[in-house]
């Protein structure tokens, strides 16, 4: 086997993890917002030094079988409400009140999309129809519509836009703008899901478009002829031409996900809670008894789409989220300041407050080992905003805002996954990403969790996990009431295009795994019931008020996965610390707290809190009254005793 590359993008960081006959490499290096082809090219370098001692990406991407990445740049953009404005060209007068329908939908349409919405009369003749949608286009583009969302009442009316829309703007012009059709957009017969799925897609496209065929481009000038991948929420992975980018969101954390149910698997834990801390956000999923939790009918943002997705939420609390004081109260994000300027530690002009600048003035990080001694923090700039946005603000010492701004924070981390701790004590906490092991122990506390599990590769471990995808694709159809005929037509047209899609992936459908489900789909887009297709269609006569029943086709190739194989550490030998730091404890005192170096243990290496563990490109933080255990793989559980 030749190398495995995964690359995972996040606001502040992009993690890069090498598998190969070897063994596991793996590095950091900091975002570059404005072209995210130069953080993706620099990680490549920084492996290549890891693997083959030099910096020269040439031989290490010729002995690359497969590059996949994913990004959290959506996600992060639809946090922050980064991205293009939306105009809405419909047929429907109603249209507001059906997809603006809670507070959630409410607020979110009104920052994508706002007043730029036009009503046409689509029963108008063709020549008058001609001119009712040239003009609601004009008046949408003057209205600072950037990428325009066709949402007609019903598929017949939307193709006849549609003809019109090629006939007047046509594709080749500068000034067109881009358009989406949501009824080819997305199957799906309830028409406010299909609709946000549009609006959130056409939001989010351009974010990943530019950097993935810019990324693609340099690729191709070091002679990579293997195309780059990239991993969807789904779990699976296809080429940047064959990929939607609504199914890219929150895809680094379903790499987290595929890798934390690796991790039940080894340690046989029933419910494991993920949270990957990284820069802008906090990412939470469950996997329960092995099972990744997930929806049919996703929600992005709190708002229901049309696509299947990963049960993942993400929350706007992360390593290089602002503190601000607000009335007297600390708030925590969601705005970041990302890597650029990034925290104020880092010295390139940030004057907001992070949990990066508190943990650093905490002691808890060390100026002189950040990202592996990559990088080193300025804790007088850290001290300068602290003072100024918080401490004097609200009236304290340093020490004083330090201690409240992590209790903050933990709180703030603590409410993401809250709701999904298991009352039986069951739950363990599986904490990852660059500020997931600093923040985790405090978080668990304050949400009633006992166990906390840190992988060794905690700081690139959804990139690890993005290691156990393989190439897919998926097909779906509504067939409620369809007779049999009609079905093998849908069927036939599924394997014509699973075959085509195949092909453009680089592999043979007949060396391909095929799936086809029926899934019976109840009145609110959840999953009612799913059995193979091979049994026959659902008597129409069974199906009840509002369920429809949905011809399902998954398209599968096998790439290679990584083993991991580990068991349960029991402890029995003392850690054996490198050195102290000094820290600031939850009792507001400083005390000389040991620092215990991960690599350097041996397995079931214990010991007990306060302390302070360096992994490869990460801190972890143990408070008082909890205790740690090293696993055979290098993996730390940690147990709170209080």
């Amino acid at each position: 086997m030749d190398y495995l590359i995964n690359i995972d993008n996040g606001g502040t960081l992009t993690d890069v993890c090498v598998a190969g006959e070897e063994g596991i490499f793996y590095t950091k290096t900091l975002t570059t917002p404005t072209d995210l082809s130069e953080c993706f090219f620099n990680g490549i370098k920084q492996a290549a030094e890891e693997v083959t001692g030099s910096n020269d990406p040439a031989p290490l991407l010729q002995k690359t079988d497969i590059i996949r990445y994913s990004s959290t740049q959506g996600t992060n953009a639809l946090v922050e409400r980064k991205g293009p404005a939306i105009g809405i060209l419909t047929d429907d007068k109603d249209f507001r009140d059906q997809i603006r329908f809670d507070e959630t939908t409410s607020e979110l349409f009104d920052e994508l999309v706002g007043d730029r919405v036009s009503v046409i009369d689509a029963t108008e003749d063709a020549t008058a129809l001609d001119s009712v949608v040239v003009q609601a286009v004009n008046t949408l583009t003057t209205a600072g519509a950037e990428r325009l969302v066709v949402a007609a009442s019903d598929q017949a009316k939307e193709k006849e836009v549609k003809r019109i829309f090629l006939r007047r703007f046509p594709r080749h012009l500068l000034g067109s703008v881009p358009v989406l059709f949501s009824w080819e957009f997305a199957a799906d017969s309830l028409r406010s899901r299909r609709l946000w799925s549009a609006i959130l897609n056409s939001f989010l496209h351009p974010t990943l478009e530019r950097f993935l065929y810019s990324a693609e481009h340099r690729l191709r000038a070091q002679k990579v002829k293997n195309p780059l991948l990239i991993y969807r929420n789904d779990g699976a992975s296809s080429r940047v031409a064959k990929s939607v980018a609504l199914k890219t969101y929150s895809s680094g954390p379903r790499g987290g996900l595929e890798g934390t149910r690796a991790l039940a698997e080894a340690y046989g834990i029933p419910h494991v809670l993920m949270i990957d801390v990284g820069g802008t956000t906090t990412d939470v999923g469950a996997v329960e008894d092995l099972r990744i939790a997930t929806d049919r009918r996703g929600r992005v943002s709190g708002v229901p789409i049309s696509f299947e997705l990963s049960d993942v939420q993400s929350k706007g609390v992360g390593g290089s989220s602002i503190f601000r004081v607000v009335d007297g109260q600390i708030k925590v994000g969601p705005d970041s300041v990302g890597a650029a300027p990034g925290p104020a530690c880092f010295g390139f002009g940030g004057q907001e407050a992070t949990i990066t600048d508190v943990n650093l003035l905490m002691g808890i990080l060390d100026p002189e080992t950040y990202l592996n001694g990559a990088m080193r923090l300025d804790p007088e700039r850290a001290k300068q905003v602290i003072e100024k946005n918080i401490a004097e603000p609200l009236g304290v010492s340093l020490d004083e805002a330090l201690l409240e701004l992590e209790k903050a924070h933990a709180t703030k981390i603590a409410e993401a996954f809250a709701d999904q701790v298991r009352p039986d004590g069951s739950t363990t906490l599986a904490a990852f990403g660059g500020g997931g092991p600093m923040s985790a122990c405090l978080a668990a506390r304050a949400a009633g969790v006992k166990q906390v599990l840190v992988p060794r590769l905690a700081s690139v471990f959804s990139a690890y996990g993005i290691s156990f995808s393989d190439i897919g694709q998926n097909f779906e159809a509504d067939v409620t009431g369809l007779d049999e005929a009609a079905v093998e037509e849908i069927r036939k047209d599924f394997l014509d295009r699973a075959e085509r899609y195949m092909y453009q992936e680089g592999y043979a459908l007949e060396d391909c795994t095929l799936t086809w489900s029926l899934i019976v789909e109840n009145a609110d887009g959840s999953e009612g019931a799913r059995h193979s297709a091979d049994q026959g269609l659902p008597d129409a006569g069974r199906l009840g008020e509002g369920q429809r029943t949905f011809l399902e086709l998954d398209a599968r190739h096998a790439l290679p996965h990584p083993e991991l194989n580990t068991t349960l550490p029991t402890g029995g030998e003392k850690a054996v610390a490198e050195s102290t730091r000094t820290v600031l404890g939850t009792n507001g005192q400083r005390t000389d707290v040991p620092v215990v170096v991960l690599e350097d243990q041996a397995p079931n290496a214990a010991g007990v809190g306060p302390a302070i563990i360096e992994g490869p490109f990460f801190t972890a933080r143990v408070p008082e009254d909890w205790e740690f255990v090293v696993s055979d793989t290098g993996d730390l559980l940690l147990n709170d005793r209080a």
